[in-house]
């Protein structure tokens, strides 16, 4: 998926606007203009679409985990993981909304068949041997799992 398609998810699924998206990243430190967040709204077919960067997505990632939980400014900031990848984007969101192994599993299984050991091993640090790849598919199942979740009367 891409950076574009995520930001539009999550938008969607905690009905938030474009300057709400721009006050997330700003809690990382981030400022970015309201218009730049709106061509990364726009469709991919638009003259002005414009492609999400790893950068400021990861910057919206941390921020939301600061706009959810809180920011504790005891601790050092974290540095930032590049490129962006499914597998950050689930264990990022899965930090921001406190989401438990099992309750990832029964968002991705919503859709499609997916094991306990398959969700370890997407969890895992890059490197380690059991390290997978998280596809598409399964980030597109969680996203649509989250925002049931969060909306169970699809409001």
């Amino acid at each position: 998926m891409t950076n574009n398609d995520v930001l539009r998810s999550v938008r969607n699924m905690l009905a938030i606007n474009n300057a709400k998206i721009a006050d997330i990243c700003a809690l990382d430190g981030l400022k970015i203009p309201k218009t730049e967040i709106e061509n990364f709204m726009r469709s991919e077919e638009d003259q002005d679409y414009v492609s999400c960067p790893d950068g400021i997505m990861a910057n919206f990632l941390d921020g939301m985990i600061f706009h959810l939980r809180g920011k504790d400014d005891s601790r050092p900031p974290m540095p930032k993981e590049l490129p962006i990848s499914n597998n950050l984007i689930i264990k990022k969101l899965r930090v921001a909304f406190q989401l438990k192994e099992d309750d990832i599993l029964a968002m991705i299984n919503s859709g499609i068949k997916f094991s306990k050991g398959e969700l370890s091993a997407i969890l895992r640090k890059k490197g380690h041997d059991n390290y997978r790849v998280c596809g598409d598919q399964v980030l597109r199942y969680f996203l649509k799992g989250l925002t049931e979740r969060l909306k169970p009367d699809g409001e």
